[in-house]
């Protein structure tokens, strides 16, 4: 790699590395720490912020170390190969999934409120994200026993070691295209279409048809007003519509390459436009937290009350 390919890369990866880390690990604590902020919906934000944190930090320093090695070289051995494919994996499932999730979960809430009283509760969310995360997890596993680490030598320094997959790319075609398919297609078609559903409950004066209500367990809780539903709402849509745009490049290269390899074309690997496509992802992965704090009050009040400690 060329020096301004490193420096490039390591200066704008390592920002996005330590403002998503700190940002998503801050959403789960003021969740966690915050009684009013106990509700459906920041069960699957919590969910989300997880799996950003696995994504960030499955991926990212690796990405980095890779500038500074030799050629494709992997330090970790066949077990951290296996692992950290695994995890990166994992994360990337379980946020697809919990971005899912909190969309099923607002729509049924405002379109549904009656259903709302016995469906939208936190402990049946706890148990939505716990099933999220073993999906993910059972979807996941394969890969560690689908990688492998194999000897590579670069003319004038000595071999190295580099992390793989057992199967060649042709072999893997049929589930890098279910990954596309379960874990971006269908949410984003889901989401669109549940969202123009709550749009029209929203705007065309339905709203206030039925109390809409979300218990926390046992106890039960009404938004005050509309407008408080559609601040919500119009987060959540950004979040997907973000979450759509930053994988669209990653996602797009993966589609072109699996095609050409099918008819035995050259694959697209252009290399800064590969770093341009992880950099998006590693992005949609680190912006959620700045997001909350730039469309919600009570995350932004609550982000305050525990940077100032408590004050």
């Amino acid at each position: 790699f060329s020096r301004d390919y490193r420096v490039v890369g390591t200066f704008f990866q390592g920002l996005i590395l330590l403002v998503g880390v700190l940002g998503n690990l801050l959403v789960v604590m003021v969740v966690y720490r915050t009684r009013s902020m106990h509700s459906p919906t920041n069960c699957y934000l919590v969910s989300l912020a997880a799996a950003d944190c696995v994504v960030l930090i499955a991926s990212v320093p690796n990405e980095i170390l890779s500038y500074y090695v030799i050629g494709s070289q992997w330090i970790w051995g066949p077990i951290g190969c296996a692992v950290f494919v695994f995890l990166q994996n994992l994360g990337i499932n379980a946020s697809s999934l919990s971005l899912t999730a909190f969309t099923v979960e607002r729509y049924i809430a405002i379109c549904h409120p009656m259903k709302a009283q016995s469906v939208c509760t936190v402990k049946r969310a706890k148990k939505i994200v716990g099933g999220v995360w073993a999906f993910a997890f059972c979807y996941s596993s394969p890969w560690l026993g689908l990688t492998v680490t194999e000897p590579i030598h670069y003319k004038g320094f000595q071999t190295v070691e580099r992390c793989a997959m057992k199967l060649s790319r042709q072999e893997y075609l049929g589930y890098f295209f279910a990954d596309i398919v379960v874990f971006y297609l269908v949410p984003l078609l889901l989401s669109c279409v549940l969202y123009g559903l709550i749009a029209r409950v929203l705007f065309n004066g339905h709203f206030n048809k039925y109390p809409e209500v979300c218990r926390h367990d046992n106890q039960s809780s009404v938004d005050p007003t509309k407008s408080s539903r559609v601040q919500v709402v119009k987060m959540l849509v950004v979040v997907v519509v973000i979450f759509a745009t930053l994988w669209l490049p990653y996602r797009g290269m993966l589609v072109y390459n699996s095609f050409a390899t099918m008819y035995s074309k050259a694959s697209f690997m252009d290399l800064w436009f590969l770093m341009f496509a992880k950099t998006c992802v590693y992005i949609n992965s680190a912006i959620n937290p700045i997001l909350y704090t730039a469309m919600s009050i009570k995350f932004r009040r609550a982000f305050q009350r525990i940077l100032l400690c408590g004050k």
